[in-house]
């Protein structure tokens, strides 16, 4: 047993990280200290106020453990891992977890090529990014190839030169071709060089080239390939004009911007390769209310860098942070060089900052309107449907649904909305084992059965272990049950809750006669409902998924083999013969009632066959 005052007592005073535990062994919060038994005594402290978000969480606190460093850094250093690893719940922390795009030149092949790569690694490769938009750094690699007529294969030249026919991209003249030896390795290796000094930003002499190309091309009338010479300068100029100069020195920067309205925030980061700003990107931040700007930002800089394969030589922010020093320390480790974090005051550098902090305050602006009219799709539709069905508060709903064909291998779907969002995690699959052909009122018995039998069963387990909280999955009951269908499918429904002692709403989702969501069947009368509200739309999108969960499962068990029926006990039929069976006849019933001769028309089968099924259902007495 864990006594959490003997365990403080045995804290050392150095460096490293901690992990609180809660009573489910769940990590719910990580730190690092410069003195784990001051830091760590301080959370226990009546006197000590660290906001509401630090007080839940150490009332959730069940034990801790830690890792002793040799120093602050190497304590940065795994924080910064173990937070990435675990993501504890009261930890401030970085909703993106995104890996950028850089163009990749293969300098260490004999024949190099221009390729897209999400990671930047140590070999002879020379790596341009990263980029913002995956989709520009295809199409730059694209004009790239088109330019310079380099090779976009993977065969190992030069060994396997000669071995093959040379590929489409050389008759359409985009390929110097290489693998055939019609280029020299000295020529391709200037195209090579040419491509770098363009992904470098050396636009003019590319430019001036295609010029003269489109001008020559169009004085001998060959017009389509003076246009596609156009397109391409185009292109260019395009690539060109993105490229806006920030600064004269040519360094590498990353400009941070970041705002604050309550307990949303955004980080804005601007990318500034070789002096030129080649793009940005805004994150979400989780924190709690009291969390200040300073220290989002000291947050954001270690999950960030953690992730990031590249490190420029200068981050610019617009606010000190505390741990400064180390961090710089620590970039520097990663990037090799010297890392120099500056909050600029005056000149073109504090105007970036500024620009990048106006930017992060005008999409939290923009995303808090977005949050509100997805608040509407959500919440409000599930608050919609809750004072239709005059219910005090509906927060998780669960709605069923039945799939199978003419009642072969029929299965249940269980498909469970929170705040009116799906929650995929404690969707449920069930394939029926006590029903027997096409039986939906049966089938749908069996599923919610073995459904809250299992739940009961979880809840009553957890609770002879002194756990009272229910967190999902078959544990957490719903407020409200939705079934497919009218009032066949409730009454099924209440009477599986009466049998177990459970006292839960359940409507119906009725649909008309074109299979489209009419209405909602409740407490014996169906209740019409506004379709253009948003609660129609959300009791819409909860049938389909119901349906689409269903219908999927039902189709993988078809597609990997595993359906399986009384069919397949019968000998001589196999697979085939099963198949036919099934899209002859509308059931099982069907195919017992039919006759010798009549199974014998069957394509696949033959007269051997179709006694053997006869005999199956008729004579040994096997009944559906």
């Amino acid at each position: 047993m864990f006594n959490l005052q003997e365990e403080l007592k045995k804290l050392p005073d150095q460096p490293g990280v901690y992990l609180m535990h809660d009573k489910q062994d769940t990590i719910i919060y990580i730190g690092k200290a410069i003195s784990l038994t001051k830091r760590v005594h301080q959370y226990f402290q009546a006197s000590h106020n660290e906001g509401i978000k630090k007080a839940q969480m150490v009332k959730q606190i069940a034990r801790f453990e830690y890792i002793v460093t040799d120093s602050e850094l190497e304590a940065l250093v795994l924080e910064c891992n173990l937070i990435k690893e675990h993501r504890p719940k009261y930890n401030t922390m970085l909703r993106d977890d995104k890996t950028y795009p850089y163009i990749k030149v293969t300098l260490g092949e004999e024949f190099p090529r221009v390729l897209f790569s999400r990671q930047m690694k140590k070999d002879k490769s020379r790596y341009f990014g990263p980029y913002t938009s995956a989709g520009a750094v295809k199409d730059s690699i694209d004009l790239i190839n088109k330019l310079y007529g380099l090779r976009t294969c993977s065969r190992n030249l030069p060994r396997d030169t000669g071995k093959d026919r040379p590929c489409l991209n050389y008759h359409i003249k985009q390929c110097a071709a290489p693998c055939q030896a019609y280029i020299s390795k000295e020529e391709y290796g200037e195209r090579v060089e040419s491509a770098v000094r363009f992904l470098n930003g050396e636009y003019l002499p590319v430019m001036k080239e295609l010029e003269e190309k489109m001008l020559a091309a169009s004085e001998e009338m060959e017009f389509e390939k003076a246009a596609e010479y156009r397109d391409l300068l185009n292109s260019v100029k395009q690539i060109a004009q993105k490229q806006k100069i920030t600064h004269a020195d040519g360094e590498d920067k990353d400009v941070i911007g970041v705002a604050k309205d309550g307990e949303d925030a955004v980080v804005q980061v601007f990318f500034i390769r070789n002096g030129k700003l080649i793009g940005r990107e805004h994150f979400y931040m989780k924190m709690a209310v009291e969390d200040s700007r300073n220290q989002i930002l000291n947050v954001f800089l270690k999950q960030y860098y953690a992730g990031t394969p590249f490190i420029p030589k200068m981050i610019m922010l617009p606010y000190p942070i505390e741990e400064a020093e180390v961090l710089e320390e620590w970039l520097g480790n990663k990037r090799g060089q010297k890392v120099h974090i500056r909050i600029p005051q005056k000149g073109m550098k504090e105007k970036l900052v500024e620009l990048a902090v106006k930017n992060a305050r005008l999409i939290l602006s923009q995303d808090k309107e977005k949050i509100k009219r997805e608040e509407g799709r959500t919440i409000g539709a599930m608050k919609e449907i809750s004072n239709l069905l005059e219910l005090p508060q509906v927060v998780r709903v669960e709605a069923y649904d039945i799939s199978n064909i003419s009642g072969f291998q029929s299965v249940g779907s269980m498909v469970v909305y929170e705040k009116g969002k799906p929650c995929r995690s404690d969707y449920r699959k069930f394939r029926l084992k006590t029903v027997s052909g096409p039986d939906d009122y049966a089938s749908m018995h069996e599923v919610l059965t073995r459904r809250f039998e299992h739940g009961k069963k979880e809840r009553e387990e957890l609770k002879e272990k002194g756990i009272e909280e229910v967190y999902g999955g078959f544990t957490r009951f719903p407020d409200l049950i939705m079934m497919d269908g009218g009032r066949g499918q409730v009454n099924i429904a209440l009477k599986v809750l009466e049998e177990l002692h459970l006292d839960i709403p359940v409507c119906g989702m009725v649909k008309d006669d074109n299979h489209r969501t009419r209405g909602l069947y409740f407490n014996n009368v169906e209740i019409p409902i506004d379709k253009t509200s948003e609660g129609f739309r959300l009791i819409t999108r909860i049938q389909d998924e119901a349906h689409r969960f269903a219908i999927e499962y039902h189709r993988s068990l078809r597609s990997k083999g595993q359906v399986h029926s009384v069919l397949d006990e019968i000998p001589g039929i196999g697979p085939s013969r099963r198949k036919a069976l099934m899209i002859r006849y509308a059931s099982l019933d069907a195919i017992r009632a039919a006759s010798i001769e009549e199974l014998a028309d069957t394509p696949s089968m033959n007269m051997q066959a179709a006694e053997s099924v006869y005999r199956y259902f008729h004579e040994t007495g096997n009944m559906l």
